[in-house]
């Protein structure tokens, strides 16, 4: 994800302070990761020095001033062009897991057992986001959906894998 345009486009609908970034950002987007104050800070600093974001007003507090952020024309034609790009689909030929297999099997380990446990963890996790989808409103509904479906994929890759394992070991142990 990226940070980034995600403030700039929540600034579209008008200024705002760091600190309501930040809460809004969670509400909508940091449900497994909340950003971090620093983050929004930097963030909003490097959009400033690149002529994304502009001041538009500073308030005295009892600690630092509070800097309250607007998006400028820039701001906003860089976020339509990020909308408006199709994100590069991860193909995932670099899997930790299968170098996993790979490496079990180079070593004499038990490449059966290291797919067992994954599977067993992938079934875990697609529990607990079958639960979070019951229980959460739409936005989070489809999260765990997305999340689920890539899930799915991976236990349907353990199968393959499992079913082929023999084969597989012929071939990189030569």
């Amino acid at each position: 994800m990226s940070v980034s345009h995600t403030l700039l486009g929540l600034l579209e609908s008008g200024p705002r302070h760091g600190y309501d970034l930040k809460r809004t950002f969670d509400v909508h987007f940091g449900q497994d990761r909340a950003l971090h104050y620093g983050q929004v800070y930097a963030t909003m600093s490097r959009l400033l020095k690149h002529g994304l974001v502009e001041v538009e007003g500073v308030e005295p507090g009892v600690g630092p001033e509070r800097k309250r952020y607007a998006i400028t024309d820039a701001g906003v034609s860089d976020v339509e062009t990020w909308l408006t790009t199709p994100e590069k689909p991860e193909p995932y030929l670099q899997s930790t897991l299968y170098t996993k297999v790979v490496l079990a099997l180079l070593t004499g380990r038990d490449a059966s057992s290291l797919l067992d446990g994954q599977r067993a963890e992938h079934l875990r996790l697609m529990r607990e986001l079958t639960q979070r989808k019951r229980s959460g409103d739409l936005a989070d509904q489809l999260v765990c959906d997305h999340a689920l479906f890539h899930l799915e994929a991976d236990l349907r890759w353990l199968e393959l894998t499992t079913s082929r394992l023999d084969r597989l070991a012929r071939e990189v142990v030569r």
